[in-house]
């Protein structure tokens, strides 16, 4: 019986843009090319600047690093960054009160029952505590220290993770010269025409304004939000989100470094939106993310730069977006990477790590010149339910508001959601379980601290809890935070820790 006929497999890969996602592409890339015959190309044009946005990330890039072979101290030093444990969040619930959302567990599963019931047990019976008493990235955060946790933890309450500020600029050049040095083929020079296959309407060429015609088999679209492929030349749609996420513009400024840096990111509810605080080690990112509807321009620069630490080093730069997903990120020979794919906002961190989680799509599902169609429809499939769940975990922050003095804020409170964050919402409330989904980006641990920071308090706790005693449980609660409280206190200042380890050579 004769063997079946391979297809072709891809011998050249060309990508679109530069930026924080044309250059994680190219690198993931030109490393998956290690000992295959595969050219690897990257357009990008040094007249057109890149958004710049993503300057806070989640723990994923940690391992995204490592899996590319990049020493963290070098990273750290070349793109001025700082650890961040988690994000605080101010004036959400009400003006006024804060909340800290880290990168943990809080406490441990007592006879497989999960921690918070127990807390919801003290709470019936009188008894209050403070849940992020319990985690200890939380409590470092509380005093400003950090410490990289232990590979192989004695206990289950020191495994923790965590994640970066950087400077996105300098987190791309750092890329471009790794991947460069790798092999990628880097062509300064802007895309004017892209020419389809008349058969079958895959992308056979891009006509670059130099004069070259660059051919190519996969072609990756990192063109930011014009989504020059995957949109302007293949045409495959928009799904927008806004009745749900109404922030549909920000204003950026950079101001010059006022205090020590904080191991966290700061997100300030503000009258129609909210502002992101993202301390380096040279400076601070800022922003107002807001709604257009509920805000003007003029007014969103003027209290941002009202209320900013520190004298700003740039101009002010608006940034307008459509909050939603491209209708599909891989279609014929073209996959869409970054905010060519689509964008929700800033608030989590996810721009980067929907970088990341596309990139490993696309070496999970790696195609030959068949380009199988099955394959396609699976990584869309993911993609779309990937961009669900963060959806309604964005969704959350907003609509668990108990903020009324603004018309945003009562929109945001008294909206229609999606019938899944509904349900997810309703079964909480009821006995205090926390429903995952499949592909959630977001686990337990990150629901519990929003249900938690937004005060719902579920109407019954896992009558397993019931079993112990709530002064057996207090006390042995008193013992873990106790023991969580004085090993943070230990740890060194998060300013100390760079200062010895990794700080920047040369502030930029």
């Amino acid at each position: 019986m004769a063997e079946k006929q391979m297809a072709e497999p891809i011998r050249k890969i060309v990508i679109v843009g530069g930026g924080t996602a044309g250059w994680m592409t190219a690198a993931s890339l030109i490393r998956y090319a290690e000992g295959k015959s595969i050219a690897v190309s990257l357009i990008e044009s040094s007249k057109i600047p890149t958004i710049g946005v993503g300057e806070a990330t989640i723990p994923n890039i940690v391992q995204f690093n490592r899996n590319l072979g990049i020493d963290e101290i070098e990273f750290v030093k070349a793109t001025q960054a700082t650890f961040k444990l988690g994000i605080q969040f101010e004036n959400w619930h009400q003006q006024g009160q804060q909340f800290f959302h880290p990168f943990a567990d809080y406490g441990l599963k007592i006879d497989q029952v999960d921690f918070h019931q127990y807390l919801h047990r003290l709470k019936a019976s009188g008894i209050s505590t403070n849940l992020e008493d319990y985690c200890f990235p939380a409590v470092l955060a509380r005093y400003d220290k950090f410490a990289q946790p232990h590979p192989n933890p004695a206990s289950p309450l020191a495994d923790y993770s965590y994640a970066y500020h950087f400077d996105a600029g300098l987190y791309a050049n750092f890329l471009r010269d790794f991947s460069v040095k790798l092999g990628v083929e880097h062509i300064d020079a802007e895309v004017k025409h892209t020419q389809l296959h008349p058969n079958t309407g895959f992308i056979k060429s891009l006509l670059l304004d130099n004069g070259m015609e660059i051919h190519g088999d996969l072609f990756i679209d990192c063109s930011g939000f014009k989504g020059l492929l995957i949109e302007q030349a293949l045409e495959t749609g928009y799904e927008y989100w806004n009745e749900w996420l109404l922030c549909d513009a920000a204003v950026a400024v950079q101001s010059e470094r006022a205090q020590a840096p904080h191991p966290y990111t700061r997100a300030i509810a503000m009258s129609a939106g909210w502002q992101w605080r993202i301390p380096l080690q040279h400076r601070s990112g800022n922003g107002y993310i807001y709604s257009s509807q509920f805000e003007t321009d003029a007014n969103a620069q003027q209290t941002l730069l009202e209320t900013i630490e520190g004298k700003a080093v740039n101009q002010p730069r608006k940034i307008i977006f459509h909050p939603g997903r491209r209708k599909k990120i891989w279609h014929k020979n073209c996959f869409a990477i970054g905010l060519s794919s689509g964008f929700l906002e800033p608030l989590e961190s996810t721009s980067i790590s929907l970088i990341q989680t596309a990139i490993a799509k696309l070496l999970t599902f790696f195609p030959d010149q068949s380009f199988n169609e099955h394959d396609i429809a699976e990584v869309n499939r993911l993609h779309h339910r990937e961009l669900e769940n963060i959806r309604d975990f964005l969704i959350l922050h907003y609509k668990l508001t108990q903020r009324d003095d603004s018309p945003f804020w009562r929109y945001c409170k008294d909206m229609a959601i999606p019938d899944s964050l509904v349900h997810k919402i309703n079964v909480y409330k009821s006995r205090g379980h926390i429903v995952m989904l499949d592909n959630e980006s977001f686990k337990e641990s990150s629901w519990l601290a929003m249900y938690n920071g937004f005060h719902i308090t579920p109407q019954r706790f896992d009558v397993r809890a019931g079993a112990v005693e709530p002064a057996l449980i207090k006390q042995k609660l008193d013992q873990m935070s106790h023991s969580i409280d004085k090993a943070a206190q230990q740890a060194m200042s998060h300013d100390q820790f760079i200062k010895m380890h990794c700080p920047a050579a040369i502030a930029r």
